[in-house]
C-alpha cells in the first residue's frame, strides 16, 4: 500500500504522491478529495494535467474567493510542468492559500527533481506509490486490501490470488474485492482456488483465450457457458483485460528468453509463451481498440449498462475481431 511520511493530514496545505503506480497515485489523490469533502461537501476539485495548467493558472485557480470555498488542485505528471510553471508552482509552496489543498503527483525520477525538492523543503505531506515489482510486496498489498475491506484471508489464500492474478495492482484490488462481496467468513485458499484457479480458469480465462486468438464463436459459446454456470461478470472483463494488456506488454518488450521477459513484465514464464502464440496476427492499434471495448464491457457489467450479458458478447467479438486486424 501507499506509504506515508509522518505528516499523515489529508488537508495538510500541499500532499506530493511520488511514484509510478497508478492505482496507488489515484488513490492518494481520494483521499485527499474525500477528506476534503468530509470536510466541506461543497469542494471544488480541479484535475489537472500539464498542458492545462500554464504560467498563471495556479494563481487563478488559488486565488482568494469571497465565499472561502474548499478547494483541491490535483496536478498529475507534475515532472512534465514547463519551466515557468514549475516557478509558479515553487512561489505557491512558500505562501499556500488557506482551504485550499494541492496535490502534486510525480513520477520521482530525475525529471523534474527540483520541484519535489521544493515541495519536500516546506514540509508537504508526502505519500509514496512506488511500482511493486516484488511478489513480496504484491502479497503485503493484498493483505492490506482485505485488512482494508475488514475481513480476515488466510496467507495461503492472499498467495494463492496472488499467484492466479499476477501483477496488475487494480485487478488485485478488484478481485479482493469481489471475494469480499461474494464470501461470507474468512477467505481462505479453497475459496480463491473456486474463483480464480477453477471454475475463474477454467471459464473467464477460456472466453480470453479464444478472443485475444480472435475465435469469436469458441469464445461467445465459453462465454454463455461461464455466465450460465455463475461465473461473475466482472471475472469475465477482467480476464479479457488480463489477456489484452499481456499481449499489449509483449509486443512491445524487448526480445529475449521467457525468463528475461518474464522478470520485466512480471508474468510467469509459461505465460510469455503462450501470450507469443497469441499475439501473432495483432496491432497497437488493435490492442487499443480491444483495450477500450474491455473498459466499456467492465462499465457496462458494473451498473453502467441494462444487459451485463449484452455487454460481454459486444467485447468479446471486438476483441476477437481486433485479434484479426492483420490477418484481413
Amino acid at each position: 500500500m501507499a506509504r506515508k511520511n509522518a505528516n499523515d493530514n489529508p488537508l495538510a496545505p500541499v500532499t506530493v504522491a511520488v511514484g509510478q503506480e497508478d492505482l496507488l497515485l489515484d488513490r492518494a489523490v481520494q483521499e485527499v478529495v474525500a477528506a476534503a469533502r468530509a470536510a466541506d461537501a461543497d469542494t471544488d476539485v480541479r484535475d489537472l494535467t500539464p498542458d492545462q495548467l500554464g504560467p498563471g493558472t495556479l494563481a487563478e485557480l488559488t486565488s482568494p474567493s469571497l465565499f472561502a470555498e474548499r478547494k483541491v488542485v490535483v496536478v498529475r505528471n507534475a515532472q512534465d510542468l514547463s519551466a515557468d510553471t514549475v516557478k509558479d508552482v515553487k512561489g505557491y509552496l512558500g505562501a499556500p492559500v488557506e482551504e485550499i489543498t494541492l496535490v502534486l503527483l510525480h513520477a520521482g525520477g530525475a525529471k523534474g527533481k527540483g520541484l519535489l525538492d521544493a515541495a519536500r523543503k516546506v514540509g508537504a505531506r508526502e505519500v509514496a506509490c512506488p511500482k511493486m515489482t516484488k511478489a513480496a510486496d504484491r502479497l503485503s498489498f493484498v493483505r492490506g486490501e482485505f485488512r482494508a475491506l475488514g475481513r480476515s484471508a488466510t496467507p495461503e489464500a492472499c498467495q494463492a490470488l496472488v499467484d492466479s492474478i499476477g501483477s496488475d495492482l487494480r485487478e488485485l484490488a478488484s478481485a479482493a474485492a469481489q471475494l469480499v462481496a461474494d464470501v461470507e467468513g474468512t477467505i481462505d485458499e479453497a475459496v480463491v482456488g473456486r474463483y480464480y484457479t477453477g471454475r475463474a480458469e477454467a471459464s473467464s480465462f477460456t472466453v480470453a483465450d479464444r478472443a485475444v486468438e480472435g475465435r469469436a464463436a469458441e469464445a461467445l459459446e465459453a462465454l454463455r457457458w461461464s455466465l450460465a454456470t455463475g461465473v461473475a461478470p466482472v471475472m469475465i472483463t477482467s480476464a479479457l483485460a488480463q489477456g489484452v494488456r499481456a499481449i499489449g506488454k509483449l509486443s512491445s518488450a524487448r526480445g529475449g528468453r521467457p525468463a528475461d521477459l518474464a522478470r520485466e513484465l512480471g508474468m510467469p514464464p509459461w505465460k510469455i509463451d503462450r501470450v507469443r502464440q497469441q499475439m501473432r496476427g495483432w496491432t497497437p492499434d488493435g490492442v487499443a481498440v480491444a483495450l477500450r471495448a474491455c473498459a466499456e464491457a467492465d462499465a457496462g457489467v458494473k451498473g453502467g449498462g441494462d444487459d451485463p450479458a449484452y455487454a460481454l458478447e459486444k467485447a468479446v467479438v471486438a476483441v476477437a475481431r481486433a485479434a484479426r486486424l492483420r490477418r484481413g
